[in-house]
């Protein structure tokens, strides 16, 4: 072989292998999701409602998709501070969100305010709500109430002087709902936020905030042990764990009915074979007989919807509580 056959012969061999890298590579190796551990960041701190549902889910997700799927609390600013991690994270499916209602009141207080980092319906992608809980309204057992009626009476009788209720943090939908009572019940109670419901009931189980409230399942135990009251649900039913409260409704304060729930999102741009993917694993994990027997003793409901079905539910409350937050002015700090 001359000499310049043979340097023919390696430009040659160089060509095709710059063709073989530049190719597309073949889709089994696109599918390959996911290749490293999930984080699932909860913009609350530990021991909450919405805490323990992202762990229930991820322990069944983490043996379904063969990698670590890991929950990670950034709580702060009523969940906006946990939720923007997310939003600026990169779009392929190893960073999700684990959120529920207070996202739509959050994110509106804060576009309102002028100051928002991100947008609920066009920074993140809905992948899948997982469990309907309902808000639940509490009182201290300090307070001689057995209802919201006899809790605006109490709050009334004491004017201005010293009645408290806490929320998981400016903005949340607890600081919307006590806002609203304030408003359509004529009382005076002073905010106070907490960075989660956990340091929220400890407070209130000392007696230190009068009224408050978060997803049912997180009073649940408190309410069954008589050192919380249950003063109504926010939801449209009454809830089957305590079917003897009366709704918001009921008690005469239609404004303050909202849906609990709690879902999965990712960052926008998540493709959609990784959205069809975890939506797949989720719904899987909410008809598993063992979550659901654990949801339902806490008073929730499994759900395991399309990502459709989550867009819609955001759509619908951040269209709901848009209004309200603007009216009484609920500021994010």
């Amino acid at each position: 072989m001359t000499s310049t056959t043979r340097r023919r012969g390696l430009l040659l061999g160089a060509t095709l292998s710059a063709a073989a890298l530049a190719a597309p590579r073949p889709a089994r190796a696109q599918a390959a999701y996911p290749d490293r551990p999930i984080r699932v960041v909860v913009p609350f701190p530990a021991g909450g409602t919405t805490d323990m549902l992202a762990r229930l889910f991820a322990q069944r997700m983490t043996e379904s998709l063969g990698q670590p799927v890991v929950v990670e609390n950034r709580g702060g600013a009523g969940g906006s501070l946990g939720a923007d991690v997310v939003a600026k994270a990169a779009p392929d499916g190893h960073t999700l969100l684990f959120h529920n209602l207070t996202f739509s009141s959050t994110t509106v207080a804060l576009q309102l305010a002028g100051r928002a980092p991100h947008d609920i319906e066009r920074d993140f992608a809905p992948v899948s709500l997982a469990a309907n809980v309902p808000m639940l309204l509490v009182a201290s057992a300090t307070v001689p109430a057995k209802d919201l009626q006899e809790f605006v009476a109490f709050a009334k009788d004491r004017g201005a002087s010293g009645v408290f209720y806490g929320s998981t943090g400016p903005g949340s939908i607890m600081n919307l709902a006590g806002e609203v009572l304030k408003r359509d019940a004529g009382i005076a109670m002073e905010h106070v936020p907490f960075r989660g419901a956990a340091p929220l009931v400890q407070e209130m189980v000392a007696g230190r905030i009068q009224f408050g409230g978060d997803q049912l399942s997180t009073a649940l135990g408190h309410v069954r042990a008589g050192t919380l009251r249950p003063m109504a649900t926010l939801a449209a039913q009454r809830a089957a764990a305590l079917p003897e409260v009366p709704t918001v409704r009921e008690q005469g304060f239609p404004n303050m009915e909202l849906r609990g729930w709690n879902g999965f999102f990712a960052p926008a741009r998540t493709p959609e074979a990784v959205i069809a993917r975890l939506h797949r694993e989720i719904a899987a994990a909410a008809a598993h007989p063992e979550v659901r027997r654990r949801l339902e003793e806490v008073g929730a409901e499994p759900v395991g919807s399309s990502p459709a079905e989550l867009r819609d539910a955001v759509s619908q409350q951040v269209a709901q509580v848009r209004p309200l937050v603007a009216e009484l002015r609920l500021q994010v700090e």
